[in-house]
């Protein structure tokens, strides 16, 4: 998830404040003939995704006068630490923002309600099943239960200069007819010329890039077998990594000194045409359309396929606190907030993908322009991740997955040595959390 530092002292402040001692959602009570009042934990922090939530917000409590929800402005920088005391000292908020990966722990904790039995039946059905999937885990007793409502989820396109790219002659691929990877290298490879080149992949945080984009061979990272789930690195996994590799130090397509940026950092040598192609999440477009020089044209393109187009998924979700003294009031808030128009004012705002599919036929959703019809065609193409129903996936990703990934791309250790690493220092990770 993408966050800024900006909001984090902000939001230490304002959780404190609005959910800390007798303001939190499990703790709000009302009086005879007084509104429920409710407490709704947002993580928006894009401009246009604040004032998208606090407009819903709005709408609502002026519809809803014996409902009223507070916003709560929170941030990616802290939500978990900061829901970990709060779940504890029984001051969580009613509504809670987060996303999936987070939402397994909580929920075997038994803070989070299990929601499927309160999932409204037009909700429900307007968000397709492998989004839930993204939501679902196991209680910690062994029963499945659902944990949040998806609303938001990424995928990865490839951000092109269209310039550079109607010069090289490539086709021009589209959701219908992707490029496949041996397309896409070729294609970096014809754009590769004077200096300049076809491609580059950031890599400082190389993990959920590769490993979802892995899902177009088929590969998952992670095998489970007599309940015990261990780390897999075979052909399929080594597909993704090698020709990404191959692009870096065989084609030399790939432009090297993005290797140890962040997602946006290679932004201002894009606009300055020092390479053609950027695989990046879907929500880069945001601040290409707003930071590009003028004149600088771009497209956006689907992703490239392997045996299939499948990519991994994880969602934002909003979840309901086992605790909350108004479940109910809560989920009808909820549902009112992920209604597919409202879903697509959310899209929207935060550059994302809805769940809903009634909000992806928006027209909003599917305009030409900044690449909307091509961002939420990918939708289509995203299936639960593998990695979400780890446990110990952070750990294995913190310490062992990403300082391996950058070694391996860096080029100073082999893809045989990588996946030993990934293997063997990962199995002693996961070991740690079998039950």
């Amino acid at each position: 998830m993408r966050i800024t530092s900006a909001l984090a002292a902000a939001a230490i402040l304002t959780l404190a404040a609005a959910c800390g001692g007798g303001g939190g959602g499990a703790q709000s009570s009302s009086a005879p003939n007084e509104p429920v009042k409710i407490n709704f934990l947002s993580l928006a922090w894009q401009k246009e995704s604040v004032a998208a939530n606090k407009q819903l917000v709005d709408e609502w409590n002026k519809a809803n006068p014996n409902i009223q929800v507070t916003y709560v402005q929170g941030s990616w920088d802290n939500v978990n630490d900061q829901l970990v005391t709060q779940f504890a000292g029984g001051t969580a908020p009613d509504v809670i923002h987060n996303d999936s990966p987070a939402l397994s722990g909580f929920a075997s904790d038994g803070y989070l309600l299990d929601l499927k039995d309160k999932l409204p039946a037009e909700l429900k059905s307007d968000i397709p099943q492998p989004a839930w999937d993204t939501v679902t885990f196991d209680d910690g007793k062994g029963r499945q239960g659902v944990y949040g409502v998806p609303f938001l989820q990424e995928s990865q396109v490839i951000i092109a200069n269209k310039k550079l790219l109607d010069a090289s002659g490539a086709r021009v691929p589209t959701p219908d007819n992707p490029w496949t990877w041996d397309e896409f290298s070729a294609a970096a490879k014809k754009m590769t010329k004077g200096g300049n080149f076809g491609v580059a992949w950031p890599m400082k945080s190389p993990v959920n890039k590769t490993l979802n984009l892995a899902l177009n061979f088929g590969g998952t990272f992670f095998q489970t077998a007599d309940g015990k789930t261990t780390v897999k690195v075979g052909p399929e996994e080594r597909e993704v990594l090698q020709r990404i590799h191959d692009q870096l130090y065989k084609d030399k397509s790939a432009d090297p000194a993005a290797l140890g940026q962040g997602t946006a950092d290679p932004l201002p040598a894009f606009y300055k045409g020092k390479f053609a192609l950027l695989p990046a999440g879907v929500f880069l477009r945001q601040q290409v359309a707003e930071q590009a020089p003028e004149g600088f044209e771009w497209v956006t393109l689907p992703a490239p396929k392997g045996t299939s187009a499948q990519q991994g998924a994880v969602s934002q979700t909003l979840s309901i606190a086992q605790d909350s003294k108004h479940p109910d009031e809560a989920m009808k808030f909820i549902a009112f907030f992920l209604n597919g128009a409202n879903q697509a004012k959310l899209a929207k705002g935060d550059w994302l993908l809805p769940t809903s599919q009634a909000a992806a036929a928006d027209p909003a959703m599917t305009t030409k322009e900044n690449g909307w019809d091509v961002a939420t065609a990918s939708a289509k193409n995203l299936v639960v991740a593998p990695f979400l129903k780890v446990n110990g996936f952070d750990e294995w990703k913190t310490k062992v997955a990403t300082p391996t990934l950058q070694e391996y791309f860096a080029n100073k250790i082999t893809i045989d040595q990588a996946a030993s690493k990934l293997v063997e220092d990962g199995n002693k990770v996961l070991e740690r959390y079998q039950r």
